[in-house]
């Protein structure tokens, strides 16, 4: 399976600007109950990411004020990108290599798609594992 099958679906791709406080970051996530967001800059580029854990770790940790302070502040600048062409199995190749839970989904033309999660990944896996399970229970006990 493909990046692309599993975002082709996707109605809407979550970001926020470098300006947007981090206090509205926080809000964002929350709203849309998303764990991460990609930051665009002025030109519509996505320039970095923000999760949950970036405002915990650099923000409430820290004893920052989260109203003073713009994403660009905190976000991670190293992003690590797919297109939609790739595997599922390269993505978790990358997650893993690179300790994190979420890649920046970029097209060919470099324009920003989204993003893809562990647990988006996760429950594709899980989904196509009970279906195997399932079509061997039914091999093995056969409805008469």
């Amino acid at each position: 399976m493909k990046v692309s099958d599993l975002i082709g679906s996707r109605k809407e791709v979550f970001s926020i600007t470098e300006e947007t406080s981090v206090h509205q970051t926080a809000q964002y996530l929350r709203e849309k109950q998303v764990r991460s967001v990609g930051v665009v800059n002025a030109a519509g580029r996505v320039v970095g990411v923000i999760s949950h854990s970036d405002v915990s770790d650099k923000v409430a940790a820290e004893n920052k004020c989260p109203a003073w302070m713009k994403a660009s502040d905190i976000m991670t600048r190293e992003l690590v990108t797919v297109t939609p062409e790739m595997t599922l199995e390269d993505c978790l190749r990358l997650m893993d290599e690179n300790t994190i839970f979420h890649l920046i989904v970029l097209d060919e033309g470099q324009v920003f798609r989204g993003m893809l999660s562990v647990s988006d990944i996760l429950r594709v896996v899980a989904s196509d594992e009970k279906a195997r399970a399932d079509l061997l229970e039914s091999f093995i006990f056969p409805s008469r």
